[in-house]
């Protein structure tokens, strides 16, 4: 199998190229994949958010940071095939990094990648934590509803969140993104149950007390220079709550075509990003309506709900079981995966790539070099 040689980029330009894996991908797994990506517990933070901004710039804010992810999104599927005017050939670009590198050229693209690469990592971690003090809220919940809300039922993460690691360490063993297609399924039908509890939760809440809570203005400080703060760690939350754009051209590699893999892609990520807006929309305002200024960080681990206290397991159960899926999607597929592709380099030999590729591909997991085919 030929390796591209970036030595002899003259003689050899790029070519487009093909895929080992038999495409089977439609608009229904992008979307489960996006949704899986997109909606983290972080969803049931958004009242927070919500409560520090406002009736007016929250929902304003979300629906702005949804239109400025879905205008972007539509970038990105435009280069999953870059045609170089350079030289007339098109590169089939198979991830965000790879794109970097094929249109901007090998230093910014490892500029980008040790950027890149860090952002993930820092979600990894996210992920882990939420998941572990996801677990102690089912057990602090049974301990509240066993000895009263008063009890001192406080328990330490670090067991949860090293259950969380054996258990990626297990789920790391799917090859890639191609065979993560039920996975995505399960927690993108996960995000969907504990965004439902969230939503029914705070409406119970709402006509309980027969009123709205909040105002147009967000909670009220002591000084503007809090205010400030909290507004711009609002903001931040409600951006990353939109965040997948870093994986996008590797879900776009999964697709069947016809259509083509564009149209499909544009059509899985508006779908994909109306339904998590709606979702985020719901959840915001149940939860800040339902508490007003005194709205938690999370409506399911910040206990704003003791009961039902099964209903309250069963919600963080099922953001465990969404963050497995989203660890994988997001996390492992290029923390794990994309290292044994080794990086090109110029005026470097790729034999330790081509030897990296035959002890990988003897291992009996697709090859995750790219071929290049002429067209």
């Amino acid at each position: 199998m030929a390796i591209r040689d970036y030595n002899d980029e003259e003689e050899h330009p790029p070519l487009l190229q093909s895929s080992d894996h038999n495409l089977t991908g439609t608009v229904w797994t992008a979307v489960a994949h996006i949704i899986t990506a997109v909606i983290g517990s972080g969803v049931l933070s958004l009242a927070w958010s919500m409560a520090q901004v406002g009736w007016i710039a929250g929902p304003l804010s979300l629906l702005l940071f949804a239109f400025f992810t879905l205008i972007s999104a539509y970038f990105i599927c435009d280069i999953h095939l870059y045609f170089n005017p350079n030289n007339g050939n098109t590169t089939m670009n198979r991830s965000y990094l790879q794109a970097v590198h094929t249109i901007l050229g090998y230093k910014n693209g490892v500029m980008c990648g040790c950027l890149l690469y860090f952002s993930i990592f820092k979600t990894g971690v996210v992920y882990t934590i939420t998941s572990a003090i996801s677990m102690r809220a089912i057990r602090q919940s049974n301990c509240y509803h066993k000895d009263g809300h008063e009890a001192a039922c406080e328990f330490e993460n670090k067991y949860y969140m090293l259950m969380f690691g054996i258990v990626q360490i297990l789920a790391s063993q799917i090859p890639n993104i191609f065979h993560t297609k039920w996975l995505s399924i399960i927690a993108a039908i996960m995000s969907f149950l504990y965004s439902s509890i969230g939503v029914g939760l705070g409406l119970a809440q709402v006509i309980g007390k027969g009123k709205v809570e909040g105002s147009i203005y967000g909670i009220s400080t002591t000084n503007p220079a809090q205010k400030v703060w909290l507004i711009a760690q609002a903001i931040g939350d409600i951006a990353f709550a939109f965040n997948f754009s870093f994986i996008l051209l590797e879900i776009q590699s999964t697709l069947k075509s016809p259509p083509s893999q564009k149209v499909t892609m544009k059509k899985a990520s508006t779908i994909a990003i109306t339904t998590t807006t709606i979702f985020y929309l719901c959840c915001g305002a149940s939860g800040y309506a339902a508490f007003g200024d005194l709205t938690p960080g999370n409506l399911l681990t910040g206990f704003g709900f003791y009961e039902p206290y099964w209903l309250v397991d069963f919600g963080n159960a099922c953001i465990v079981l969404h963050l497995v899926g989203g660890y994988q999607i997001c996390q492992s597929d290029p923390l794990i995966h994309k290292p044994f592709k080794v990086y090109p380099r110029k005026g470097k030999s790729n034999k330790s790539a081509a030897e990296v590729e035959s002890l990988y591909s003897s291992l009996g997991n697709p090859t995750p070099f790219d071929q290049p085919m002429k067209l």
